[in-house]
């Protein structure tokens, strides 16, 4: 599926959603995120973050420092018309420092530095509860091998993804659910993306400290069945990966999304031995050899897919015809 360029111009009725590689886009919302400026702020990554508050800052020191200005002799010290003085008596009146140079003149000057002394007061209230959520939310601590593969395990033709905690603690309770969008047709020969689970081998173990090989088998009853990597291409397959784990030293659950697509599929490969013994009997988990692949020694091939779906739908033909024949045959009298 052909992907827009990162700097195409979508129409102004739409809105782009980006995850890793996968894209969607939505229409008949304008405002987006705006009604939510919480989840704004904390998507919002840490250089814009503080370029935003930089820019809040300067903003209301600059209204401030315009009001001050409006009435000249407002502020006592302060050169008539300068902008300059005006900003910076601002700044120092946000932050309720004061040095004492510079100080209110009159009533209005007054009035204007009691709002300003309030408002500073609740922007710093504001920004150091954004900055406590931005801090103590639990960070994602699962690493990805960008590659998937598919090979054979115990005689099957296997779909793998392999997965490690970066943790220098321990993960226990870690649970995992693989899902793919797959198109499908309805009966009146219209398309329409689905998700749908692919069963693991074994979704959750209790301890997670180095690295877990999700399996999925593709046998008759995969979604994946008689699709090899051109076919899943042509058809737009994405792969969600989903994991939840406990963290131990922060007593809180870690969750992350992971998606992948079938330019990152290999068919015919198997991942490299990422996990070895130190002389002391340690595990040892590299994870630069996270993705490392090598060739099967006996290649699975597409053919075996298709085999697997050529008797899919063998037995999905079987089915039907003998559902037909028990619909058309009357019952005895």
């Amino acid at each position: 599926m052909k992907r827009p360029s990162p700097r195409s111009r979508l129409p102004s009725a739409e809105r782009r959603i980006r995850y890793g590689n996968y894209e969607a886009r939505k229409r008949g919302d304008d405002r987006g995120d705006l009604d939510d400026p919480y989840r704004l702020i904390v998507a919002l990554g840490w250089p814009r973050f503080i370029l935003a508050l930089l820019g809040v800052e300067l903003l209301l020191n600059l209204i401030f420092a315009l009001l001050y200005i409006a009435r000249p002799g407002a502020v006592a010290n302060a050169h008539p018309g300068s902008l300059a003085d005006a900003f910076f008596f601002s700044i120092e009146t946000l932050a309720t420092v004061g040095y004492g140079e510079m100080y209110p003149a009159d009533l209005y000057g007054h009035i204007v530095s009691a709002v300003e002394i309030v408002t500073g007061v609740a922007f710093v209230a504001v920004v150091t509860g954004m900055i406590f959520v931005r801090v103590s939310r639990p960070k994602p601590c699962f690493r990805y091998a960008e590659t998937l593969v598919i090979t054979r395990y115990r005689g099957r033709p296997t779909l793998m993804i392999r997965v490690a905690s970066s943790r220098l603690g321990v993960l226990y309770d870690a649970e995992a659910r693989l899902s793919a969008l797959v198109p499908e047709e309805t009966d009146q020969g219209r398309s329409f993306p689905n998700i749908v689970d692919l069963p693991l081998v074994r979704a959750g173990i209790p301890v997670f400290a180095l690295s877990w090989t999700l399996m999925h088998v593709i046998d008759e009853a995969s979604p994946l069945a008689g699709l090899d990597q051109p076919a899943m291409a042509a058809a737009g397959l994405q792969f969600f990966l989903t994991m939840r784990a406990e963290d131990t030293t922060l007593s809180a659950t870690v969750r992350d999304l992971h998606a992948f697509s079938p330019a990152q599929l290999h068919i015919g490969m198997h991942y490299a031995d990422a996990i070895s013994i130190s002389d002391d009997g340690h595990p040892i988990v590299d994870l630069d050899r996270l993705g490392v692949l090598e060739p099967d020694a006996s290649p699975i091939g597409e053919d075996a897919l298709s085999e697997i779906h050529t008797a899919n739908a063998g037995r999905a033909a079987t089915a039907r015809r003998s559902s037909s024949t028990s619909s058309t045959t009357e019952p005895k009298e």
